[in-house]
């Protein structure tokens, strides 16, 4: 396989695989908290400032911060009119945003590879990237591990949550805010459109397939690296573009997780104790 052999490749290899995990663990939350269409309007919202980050020569997370706030802004003026929905709003918003993102992005008066934000540009993978990707898993890991305790409540028990000392609203909200590091991080590599998909779907088929907290996110981890090297394997061998193979790979995997267990039950029907006990 070209892969053994190709130093860009092998460099691609091990940026998705990091990046597939801290995906994976991260998408289990979202999903346990129901924020996957959350997790796609912050990161379409987010585009429009990651391009004009990108133009300024500006941080990227500064870009994405701003796409937030700005989107988040606009949601709430939208929502004060009792005639419109929270989620009309949100989809007003969000659709608007992207649409503003993706014309300049692919405008031809912008720099040329600006569209990677979109798309991705997995096999570009430099040092930078691949300290990119080690730093995000790092933050990740660490984030999830200190607030395990809090992310359990919230999910498991939101009502008793507050009387231990810990706001749902609070931790669903720092929980968002990783997520927007998240893909301020990784969205060059994998692209705003193809982010999604290493979110969500090796994060339901961990969900599908294990019993405990503990073992949803490490399969949830497993199967996100495991979408990167599946998906980059193919795309070097078939000659097929990297980021449109991941995602097809790491939506493969829940295909196989759902019928290997078609009627799985959720953690999420666990105690809080149950599922904290679960998950040590």
């Amino acid at each position: 396989m070209e892969i053994l052999h190709s130093g860009l490749l092998q460099r691609a290899l091990l940026e998705i695989v990091v990046l597939g995990g801290a995906c994976g663990a991260l998408g289990v939350w979202l999903l346990h908290l129901r924020h996957a269409y959350a997790a796609e309007s912050l990161a379409h919202a987010m585009l429009p400032g990651l391009v004009l980050a990108s133009l300024a020569g500006l941080p990227l997370l500064a870009g994405a911060g701003a796409g937030v706030l700005v989107s988040a802004a606009l949601i709430a003026l939208a929502t004060r009119d009792t005639r419109v929905g929270s989620e009309i709003a949100v989809g007003i918003v969000v659709t608007t945003a992207f649409g503003l993102g993706a014309l300049l992005a692919l405008s031809p008066a912008v720099p040329v590879g600006l569209d990677k934000l979109l798309f991705g540009d997995l096999l570009g993978a430099g040092a930078a990237d691949l300290f990119a990707a080690g730093a995000l898993a790092a933050l990740v890991a660490g984030a999830l591990a200190a607030g395990h305790r809090r992310l359990t409540l919230a999910v498991f028990d939101p009502v008793s949550a507050p009387s231990l000392g810990v706001r749902p609203g609070g931790v669903e909200l720092a929980l968002l805010a990783l997520l927007a590091i998240a893909v301020a991080a990784a969205v060059l590599s994998l692209g705003n459109l193809l982010l999604f998909a290493l979110l969500v779907a090796p994060a339901a088929a961990g969900m599908r397939l294990g019993r405990s907290l503990r073992a949803q996110l490490g399969l949830a981890a497993g199967l996100g690296s495991a979408a990167g090297l599946l998906g980059l394997i193919a795309s070097s061998e078939l000659d097929l573009a990297a980021g449109g193979s991941i995602a097809l790979a790491a939506v493969a995997l829940y295909a196989v997780a759902a019928i290997a267990r078609p009627g799985a039950p959720r953690a999420a029907r666990r105690t809080p104790m149950e599922a904290l006990g679960g998950s040590r």
